[in-house]
């Protein structure tokens, strides 16, 4: 394997979390953002109101977007194997 190889496998990694992690990080943003303007709007400086809610919404979207995320590790994690079988 050569260095451009490596990096290849390093740019698909680095898309494969990216692409994994979409669905819960983009959740907790929107949640997070809704929350903000809740509290600016109420004056409600509650630090458990903002943490709640985004764990239940991750949570939420982790276990709709689990068989997209298992897809998306196990064609990786082919490609991967697939490449070392082959020895390159």
């Amino acid at each position: 394997m050569n260095e451009a190889d490596a990096l290849e496998l390093a740019r698909q990694a680095i898309w494969t979390i990216m692409l994994v992690s979409g669905p819960a990080v983009g959740a907790a943003m929107i949640v997070g953002i809704g929350i903000a303007l809740f509290q600016a709007l109420t004056q409600i400086q509650e630090a458990t109101l903002t943490f709640v809610p985004k764990i239940i919404v991750v949570l939420a979207a982790l276990t709709v977007t689990a068989s997209f995320i298992g897809g998306q590790i196990y064609v990786f994690t082919e490609h991967v194997y697939s490449r070392i079988e082959k020895g390159y």
